[in-house]
């Protein structure tokens, strides 16, 4: 108990003679609150960025500039392309089976604009590819509605399916099963499904014989080099 007790009375005599001490010293002074002001550097803000260096610049524009042009020979698709090349929110959803539901989810996904083109080559091929883009207020809703398209192509049977380069998840696909309807040729098909940005791309091909993995390929990569 002697021990415990001086133990004690040690500790409390301890922090006394500090406290004291401490009492008798001068403050100390705190730092200034203002920091030194920092010179600005002279000479001219740097130049804005070119239109080929800044994405914004080319997908604010005229979208139907970034499409691919219709190569030399082909023929005017007998199915219609839009209107001068843009197709609007209506036309789009028509494509889809629930064309009314996509209609609201495409609005609320702040659908902007899109742009298509088409062609018909000799070998009779038939050619569409969209650009959609999107406000992306809330979300990436390009990667997902390019995501979509994957999904549904990846649930097709006898299909084939290719990354394509320099797209992160972009895919093409080739349908090998050809759908079969009485008094019609068997119809082949084959797309390509990306994005970046805020656009997303589709590609469709459609022939009366299997469409070559080159064919699409070409397309998509040639494609997606110009957004």
């Amino acid at each position: 108990m002697l021990i415990a007790a001086a133990a004690v009375l040690g500790v409390v005599a301890g922090t006394c003679a500090g406290y004291l001490v401490q009492a008798d010293r001068e403050p100390t002074g705190l730092p200034p609150l203002s920091q030194p002001v920092l010179t600005q550097s002279g000479g001219e803000a740097p130049e804005p960025l070119s239109a080929d260096r800044d994405r914004r610049v080319k997908t604010d524009g005229d979208l139907r500039e970034l499409l691919l042009e219709k190569p030399r020979g082909t023929r005017e698709p007998d199915w219609p392309t839009g209107e001068d090349g843009w197709m609007d929110l209506a036309e789009y959803a028509g494509y889809y089976e629930e064309s009314g539901s996509m209609f609201g989810q495409l609005a609320m996904d702040g659908f902007r604009r899109a742009a298509v083109v088409g062609w018909l080559d000799d070998d009779d091929y038939s050619v569409e590819i969209r650009l959609v883009q999107f406000r992306q207020e809330e979300g990436l809703a390009a990667a997902d509605n390019a995501e979509n398209g994957r999904y549904w192509a990846d649930d097709a049977e006898e299909t084939d399916s290719w990354a394509v380069p320099g797209t992160g998840d972009g895919r093409a696909y080739v349908h090998n099963s050809p759908d079969v309807e009485p008094g019609y040729e068997p119809l082949y098909a084959a797309e390509a499904h990306a994005w970046r940005g805020d656009v997303s791309m589709e590609i469709w091909v459609y022939g009366t014989k299997p469409v070559p993995k080159e064919m699409i390929m070409d397309l998509a990569e040639r494609q997606m080099e110009r957004l």
